[in-house]
């Protein structure tokens, strides 16, 4: 090989890299719309955590071109418990799209997700642009225009077995969207440690947690998303939405029911779970 060959070599290992990050992409924009598979398992395992949000950004490409467009962010892998199970010291984010943004009153048809999923979720809706590492809680919080309550739907479904960290990026965390409700709170009135999550279906208690188990309060997992976000030299925008993550664990929807999220000194919110006829 001449020195005049190895830029060119370098010029082909990376479009050979992109064609196959752009593959896999496809795969995942395939099975969002589609719920199946036809991807070749085996091409996650080989992926880096940065080459897995290289595709969950080409991804987001495609959905955008589609017509969808991102209105914030979510975090997700925020408990221990989670964060033990992949094998990880950190979270993980993925793009909020509308338009699967909803309001308290739609019903809600599970059968359109793979093995539909929700959590409960503190709502942000960000006052103003941020960019900083290792912003105070202070200025964190001010910057919140209000939160609401909401319930993040999840696509529950891992394409490779064992699950990996690199699924979950590239999938955005397999979320597949967001109710939100029509409380609207100020910041400053939540301590953003010790608010109790609540679940219930068909007026029954299924689960619930402090916020704390959210990376030890949702303001922390604030503060990762715009560190993460600001090392790739990007701002989280102001009017955008924030999902920090939930302190229960994932509860499944695979039956007509009435869910009800209740969070302390946020509010409720309320939505019909069913299966509907075509």
């Amino acid at each position: 090989m001449t020195i005049m060959d190895e830029p060119c070599d370098r010029i082909n290992k990376y479009y050979r890299h992109m064609k196959s990050l752009d593959s896999i992409a496809e795969d995942f924009y395939h099975a969002f719309y589609k719920k199946e598979w036809l991807g070749d398992t085996s091409s996650m395992n080989n992926l880096t955590i940065a080459e897995a949000y290289e595709v969950q950004d080409l991804v987001a490409k495609k959905r955008i071109e589609k017509g969808e467009y991102v209105v914030g962010y979510k975090v997700g892998c925020t408990s221990n418990a989670i964060q033990d199970q992949f094998g990880i010291d950190d979270p993980i984010n993925g793009r909020l799209f509308q338009p699967h943004i909803l309001d308290s009153k739609a019903t809600i048809d599970y059968s359109n997700y793979v093995n539909c999923a929700i959590e409960p979720e503190m709502v942000f809706k960000i006052g103003k642009n941020l960019k900083g590492v290792g912003l105070s809680d202070e200025e964190l919080i001010n910057s919140i225009a209000y939160v609401s309550p909401g319930i993040e739907l999840h696509n529950f479904k891992f394409w490779v077995e064992p699950p990996t960290i690199q699924e979950l990026i590239c999938s955005g965390g397999i979320h597949a969207g967001l109710i939100v409700g029509e409380q609207k709170v100020d910041p400053r009135k939540l301590l953003f440690k010790d608010e109790l999550f609540s679940v219930y279906k068909d007026g029954n208690l299924v689960t619930s947690a402090l916020s704390s188990e959210i990376m030890g309060g949702p303001i922390h997992s604030l503060r990762w998303l715009v560190t993460f976000l600001t090392k790739k030299e990007k701002t989280l925008k102001k009017d955008s939405l924030v999902i920090p993550g939930s302190p229960v664990e994932l509860v499944n929807i695979d039956q007509d029911t009435e869910l009800k999220v209740v969070i302390d000194k946020v509010g409720s919110l309320t939505t019909r779970m069913e299966k509907l006829e075509i």
